[in-house]
């Protein structure tokens, strides 16, 4: 399971070695709720090489606003504590996967 993340978890989870993926979502966000699975099974396929976490936007709004976060969903890679890229909106696992791969 993806690690849940609060502004306290946030900083350290992205500085860890091991890059990682932080799905930027909310409750009512449609397509948030169809990538939930897909980011899952992602989390799982990938254990031990790239670390899965999501942080909820309307509990987590500084976050959102930091990483000026416009728009849901939105996913952001970090290698060593640094942003290396983005991918928006819901896509397919293949296609995911290729994206997150091409950001590593």
């Amino acid at each position: 399971m993806p690690e849940v993340l609060d502004p306290k978890k946030f900083d350290s989870f992205i500085k860890e070695k091991t890059p990682c993926v932080i799905d930027f979502w909310a409750s009512w966000c449609g397509p948030c709720q169809m990538l939930g699975p897909v980011f899952e099974e992602m989390d799982k396929e990938f254990k031990g090489k790239l670390r899965f976490g999501k942080l909820n936007v309307d509990e987590n709004q500084e976050i959102a606003a930091r990483f000026e976060v416009m728009s849901i969903p939105c996913m952001i890679v970090f290698k060593n504590g640094k942003e290396s890229g983005r991918i928006m909106g819901f896509m397919p696992k293949p296609a995911l996967k290729e994206r997150i791969q091409e950001l590593l």
